[in-house]
């Protein structure tokens, strides 16, 4: 399903890896004054000046974090650019660069990493990030990407985990769930390709839910929108691993519980038809499942008033004191303890 076997198919060998390097990032331009000097040195030189820098990094592997029969090489390398400025934004800071390494098998063609390339350089331009470095090298076993995102912030903008009070709000941005449903539909679709590979899949009823697993955003808007509305949250994460060990995350490390209420969970209607029809529970898939990068937060219950209501956030519970426990009030009023079953990469291998 990645590639048509008619395309032209160039060895990586013949570039050599410095001649590869050249080819791939010629697209890249410098737009931050914060970068001083990008590709083509032994380090890439940033100045911040009086900034505060946050780092991060993430790891992408074949097989376990994406799978390429029904994963397009230009959707991977966005996705893997917002899996990681989203972990910048969810410190209430700005991601300005972003570095890049690709571990790559002979089965794939220069053909395949310009695809992957194209995913990274749409990215880099829809997130104004610069493209600083990184390194290629070969792989054994097919295509691993690990990316590391910088951003900046002043000292009184950044937002931790452990900030979060007793009687805070909780609030989430967007709606939930829908990414790790997009991925039901396209391994199931997988299943049906392998028995018959002449099928043709009617995905109209799922574009949301595959749109977003496959091509994600990151919220870059949050910090404007938080900043316009004069609230500063008090913990803040994103939501990768599945929204229930996003809150135990918050409650572990600012020592505070939490009451989430099912019947506030942001569903799209899309989410509830097609869990329906895999007859799974939405409100299991919305507090489990994970990858749909929106930011969780905590704000002070003085700060309702300035967001209820508001298009782009729901609130979705509050913070207890830490011996009242992390619990779902189900719909029927009833108090269930939260377990993380979020998606964890280690247990999957």
């Amino acid at each position: 399903m990645i590639e048509d076997k008619n395309l032209q198919r160039t060895s990586i060998s013949q570039l050599g890896e410095f001649g590869l390097i050249e080819h791939l990032t010629k697209n890249f331009k410098i737009n931050h004054p914060s970068t001083l000097k990008g590709i083509g040195d032994d380090a890439a030189v940033l100045d911040f000046t009086d900034k505060k820098i946050v780092v991060s990094t993430d790891l992408l592997i074949e097989g376990v974090h994406f799978d390429l029969a029904y994963m397009p090489l230009k959707h991977l390398g966005y996705k893997a650019v917002v899996a990681n400025v989203s972990d910048i934004y969810a410190m209430n800071a700005k991601a300005t660069q972003i570095t890049v390494s690709v571990a790559v098998s002979n089965r794939f063609p220069l053909e395949a990493l310009e695809e992957l390339f194209d995913g990274i350089t749409v990215a880099s331009q829809e997130y104004n990030v610069d493209v600083i470095g990184g390194d290629t090298t070969s792989s054994q076993k097919g295509l691993i990407i690990s990316i590391t995102a910088i951003g900046e912030a002043d000292a009184n903008e950044l937002v931790y985990r452990n900030g979060a009070k007793e009687t805070n709000l909780l609030v989430v941005s967007g709606d939930i769930g829908a990414a790790y449903m997009g991925l039901q539909v396209l391994e199931r679709e997988k299943q049906v390709f392998q028995v018959n590979p002449n099928s043709q899949p009617d995905l109209e009823a799922y574009t949301y839910l595959i749109e977003r697993q496959l091509r994600p955003e990151a919220r870059k808007d949050i910090r404007t929108l938080l900043h316009a509305l004069e609230i500063k949250p008090t913990a803040m994460i994103d939501i990768s691993d599945g929204l229930s060990s996003e809150i135990m995350h918050i409650c572990k490390q600012s020592k505070v519980g939490c009451n989430l209420y099912e019947d506030k969970l942001p569903l799209d209607p899309q989410l509830i038809n097609v869990c329906e029809e895999f007859n799974i529970d939405a409100t299991t898939v919305a507090i489990n499942g994970g990858e749909d990068y929106e930011l969780l937060f905590t704000i002070a219950i003085e700060d309702f008033e300035k967001i209820k209501g508001n298009p782009n956030f729901t609130i979705i519970g509050h913070m207890t004191s830490e011996s009242e426990g992390i619990h779902l009030v189900t719909r029927a009023n009833t108090k269930i303890p939260l377990k993380a079953r979020g998606w964890d990469s280690i247990a999957e291998e």
